[in-house]
């Protein structure tokens, strides 16, 4: 885990962030910038074999969504004598915003005050706009045969090195719209019952998760109070899609800073 210097505030908030597929948690240093100049304590996890995570994944890796969202917890627990007494804030983008929902989901959210979810949204091939859709389908049951048979991911143009069952529970959610039953639960139904205040931000010209995908995961989010919004390019002053937001985030940092200064204090 990256641990940035804290702000002046000793009491802010801290903000845990967890990565897109296959993008290590250094990528995110200019929104770790940002939040740090919006108030907030900052840390970014890489996902589970991905940049200092080791080892890569390979024909033996068999870990999934279930132990992503596991890693989470994992995370929370080594830092818990930083997080003591202050607002704790998860931040996901794409896969890190599902392990982090799953996690609360699977796990309850004690450890966790906030939820924000940025650029996150189920791939499920329904959800996307005009005849896009077509090829979503196609796509991603590709990969998901494609590592099947080579018992690994390699990584070939998308989403970076990644176990067997990452993908394999990516493309259930990519040909259902739901997430696969995790650890014998129906995570369907614990998804429904996550109570801890989440906010979603969808992404202009996002080429993976539009916002209309978002708009599909935050409709199973129906315990808990979400504050849905969209960041636009002109929010941000520069072009954005799936990634390039991360370079453009001081607009965007400013409103997780104000959602994580309203949420109820410990």
């Amino acid at each position: 885990m990256q641990v940035y210097p804290q702000p002046d505030q000793p009491d802010a908030p801290v903000v845990v962030v967890w990565p897109a597929m296959g993008v290590r948690a250094r990528y995110y240093r200019p929104l770790a910038a940002a939040l740090r100049a919006a108030g907030m304590a900052v840390v970014v996890a890489d996902l589970r074999g991905t940049g200092a995570s080791t080892p890569a994944p390979s024909r033996r890796s068999r870990h999934g969504y279930a132990e992503l969202a596991g890693d989470v917890g994992a995370a929370l627990e080594a830092l818990k004598p930083r997080l003591d007494g202050r607002a704790r804030l998860l931040l996901g983008h794409s896969l890190g915003g599902q392990a982090a929902l799953l996690h609360l989901a699977l796990r309850g959210g004690d450890a966790v005050d906030g939820l924000a979810l940025v650029a996150v949204g189920l791939p499920y091939w329904r959800a996307y706009p005009g005849r896009r859709r077509f090829g979503v389908l196609p796509y991603t049951q590709g990969i998901a045969a494609t590592t099947a048979l080579l018992g690994v991911w390699p990584g070939w143009g998308f989403g970076g090195r990644q176990a067997r069952g990452v993908i394999r529970d990516w493309a259930y959610s990519a040909r259902t719209g739901r997430f696969p039953q995790l650890d014998e639960v129906d995570t369907e139904a614990a998804v429904r019952r996550v109570r801890t205040p989440v906010l979603a931000i969808s992404v202009d010209d996002d080429q993976y998760t539009p916002h209309a995908t978002m708009d599909h995961l935050c409709a199973k989010l129906v315990s808990a109070p979400v504050v849905r919004e969209r960041y636009t390019a002109a929010d941000a002053g520069a072009p954005l899609d799936h990634f390039t937001w991360v370079r453009a985030a001081g607009p965007l940092a400013g409103r997780v800073a104000a959602f994580a200064a309203g949420l109820p204090r410990r």
